[in-house]
Order: C-alpha cells, then sequence, then structure tokens
C-alpha cells in the first residue's frame, strides 16, 4: 500500500502544480493514510496535530509528535519526517512555521476538518495570507479506487461478513446486547488478523475491532444509533446492527447493516423490514456507471413510497479511508457515478417509539452494474 500512497502524491503534485498551487497543508488522519500511507494513534484529540505539507516539485513532510515519529518513519514512504516536542523550543508550532518558511501568498488546507488549534494558529500567524479549500482537489483523487484499494476494501468486506455472523448467532432470549457486541469484536479481530503478518507495513495494522457497538433493540431500534447496553433480548425483539464505525481494515471504512429478529416478529415489524430490503434494492439496481447519484435516491424513494413510506435518509454515501467521502446518493447530488466509485447503500424506516427497518452493504460500481463489498442474507432474518 505504500506504493499506493507515493503514486496519489505524485498525482496531487500534478494537481498542485497545473493549479499554480505552491504549498498544501494535511491535517485530517485519513488524507495523511490515504497520502504517506502513516497515521498516528493519539490524533489531535490529544492537542498533538501531525501534518503532512505537500509541495509541487518537492518532497513532502511529515511532521507529528516526537512520540510517534520513529514509528511514523517506519510507516511511511516519506522520507522526512519531523518530531515535535510538547513544551519548550521545538513545539509543533515552531517545527511547522519552520517547514512553511517565508509566508507564501496562499496557503492551502482542509478547511472543513482542521482541529481548532492549528487553524487559531494560521489566523493569527499568516493572518495575511489567504487560506484556502484543499479538500476537493485531494477528493477528486480519492472518488474512484485502485484495484488494490477495492482488494483491501474486499477483505474488509470479509472482516464484516464475520462480525455480522457473529451478532446474528450471538441472538439470544434473556442475553445482554453487550455481549453481542463483544462476540463481533472477537469475530471482527480473529478474522481481520488471518489476513495480516507481523512484518513490515503491516506490523503496524492492528486486527482489532474496536468502537462502540451501534446496536439497539426491541422498540430501541427507532433510535437508530444508540450503543450496545445491558438490556436483555425478548422473544420478538428485532435486533439493529450497524458496523459503519467498526467495519474497516487497513484504514478502509465500510458500511454494514442488518436487522435480525429474536425467534419471531410481528406482522408490522417484517412489513417495514421488507419495505426497507426493497428499497435498498431498488437503488442497488439503478446503480452502473453513466447514471446520477441522485437518481439511485430517486429509485430507493419510489420503492418506499410503493410501500406507504417515506424517509427523511440519504440512499447512501462514498466511502473509502474517510467515514464520509463524496458523492452522496441523495437528492440534489447531481455527480456522474463511474466505474470504481464506492458506496455504502443503505434502506431504513423509522416507525418513531415502535421500530425501525434497517439494512446496509457496500458496493463498488462497475461499468454495467456493481459489486458487493459485503456480504450477508437480505431478507427477514431470524435468530
Amino acid at each position: 500500500m505504500l506504493g499506493e500512497a507515493r503514486a496519489r502524491t505524485h498525482a496531487l503534485q500534478d494537481r498542485l502544480r497545473s493549479k499554480g498551487i505552491e504549498l498544501a497543508i494535511f491535517t485530517d488522519e485519513s488524507s495523511i493514510a490515504y497520502l504517506a500511507g502513516f497515521w498516528g494513534y493519539l490524533a489531535v484529540e490529544f492537542g498533538r496535530p501531525t501534518f503532512f505539507l505537500v509541495r509541487p516539485d518537492e518532497e513532502p513532510t511529515v511532521i507529528t509528535p516526537l512520540m510517534e515519529s520513529e514509528m511514523a518513519s517506519k510507516m511511511t514512504w516519506v522520507k522526512n519526517v519531523r518530531g515535535w516536542e510538547d513544551s519548550g523550543p521545538n513545539r509543533w508550532e515552531k517545527v511547522l512555521g519552520d517547514a512553511i518558511g517565508d509566508a507564501p501568498d496562499a496557503l492551502w488546507i482542509e478547511a472543513g476538518s482542521i482541529p481548532a488549534i492549528v487553524r487559531n494558529f494560521f489566523d493569527e500567524q499568516y493572518s495575511s495570507v489567504t487560506l484556502n479549500n484543499i479538500s476537493r482537489t485531494l477528493g477528486e483523487i480519492r472518488t474512484i479506487k485502485s484495484p488494490a484499494e477495492i482488494e483491501v476494501m474486499k477483505q474488509a468486506g470479509q472482516v464484516a461478513g464475520a462480525m455480522m455472523a457473529a451478532a446474528h448467532q450471538s441472538l439470544e432470549v434473556g442475553a445482554p446486547e453487550y455481549e453481542s457486541a463483544l462476540a463481533v469484536i472477537a469475530a471482527g479481530t480473529r478474522k481481520a488478523a488471518s489476513f495480516l503478518t507481523p512484518k513490515g507495513w503491516e506490523a503496524f495494522v492492528s486486527p482489532l475491532i474496536y468502537n462502540l457497538q451501534i446496536m439497539q433493540s426491541g422498540a430501541d431500534t427507532s433510535m437508530v444509533h444508540r450503543r450496545a447496553n445491558t438490556r436483555l433480548l425478548k422473544k420478538g425483539d428485532p435486533v439493529y446492527f450497524c458496523f459503519c464505525n467498526m467495519a474497516q481494515f487497513k484504514q478502509y471504512k465500510l458500511g454494514f447493516d442488518r436487522m435480525f429478529f429474536v425467534k419471531e416478529a410481528s406482522d408490522e415489524a417484517v412489513k417495514v423490514q421488507q419495505a426497507a430490503i426493497d428499497a435498498q434494492q431498488a437503488a442497488l439496481h439503478s446503480i452502473r456507471a453513466g447514471v446520477t447519484a441522485e437518481s439511485v435516491a430517486i429509485a430507493a424513494n419510489d420503492a418506499y413510497a410503493a410501500a406507504g413510506y417515506t424517509t427523511g435518509y440519504r440512499t447512501g454515501r462514498s466511502i473509502g479511508v474517510a467515514y464520509l467521502e463524496a458523492p452522496e446518493l441523495k437528492i440534489g447530488d447531481k455527480t456522474v457515478l463511474q466505474a470504481g466509485m464506492t458506496f455504502a447503500v443503505d434502506g431504513g424506516i423509522t416507525v418513531d417509539g415502535k421500530f425501525g427497518g434497517r439494512i446496509g452493504d457496500s458496493i463498488v460500481v462497475r461499468e454495467t452494474g456493481f459489486e458487493y463489498l459485503t456480504d450477508y442474507p437480505r431478507t427477514i432474518l431470524y435468530s
């Protein structure tokens, strides 16, 4: 993957050169992973930012906390890795300022995701410099996934499939929700580990599946993103699992959702779930290169309407190294789909205070259709 990261950076440099951009500074973890092959484990929420500086005709620079600089050097293809210290004369502001050099006419930053402490620094120290947004330029490169990226995402799909199978098998009357979450973590971790070796760059890829499990049961399935708790499962409960913040491998993040019923289900709950499945399938079977993102959402909305429902959800979102990339499958997004784009495609209905219907898969767009990256039965599912 480091060769891929280097090639992406070179492609970005070509774009910077063609647009006359002198310096782009990346601070988002997903962007740095995409370009440099490196990601930190502390990140900016600890007040310790990492930077990736790219000029069109020079070797790029990684700036990261000194405590992570050795790890960064072994994870990245970038030769120029500079560490900074929490106090004293070698703080990040000084190291970053030295790397920027004389104030340019403009700095290109990730305006929508730049940490507040970094934005404050730019506003104070470079008040006369124009700050422009580089996100769209990089986003254009990230839209189409390479064959190597898609292979990693297929592995992520297998990890997600193992997680979903464990979730399904864990459902028993009287079992607490958190036991299902533990089963998901264990199964996903073991499957991810099967793809890794303790050598080279892969030695820094942890197989551990983590983050709080999005899971609801019973009437709480109308809440969509509640986390697993101590509630005991009851016969007839709908149970919803969302892996959108957990189904990831080598920094690639998928969307994957399923609804199950504990032993049995009411006719109304089955009707809602089937409508969600049908809407997702309508969306999926409208996907191919050349159609618009909006048209996929329209296909889903028509299926909801035919079943007597409406929904306020988007139908899908682009996926990759970030949880949300562009474009989105929603009304108003007229992006034309291209082969190699990857999406999470969902069906979702909420009946407030009662239950919801949910399903979600990740796919890659092909010239004449699509290919699943995730796989689990797309039917009414019982424990």
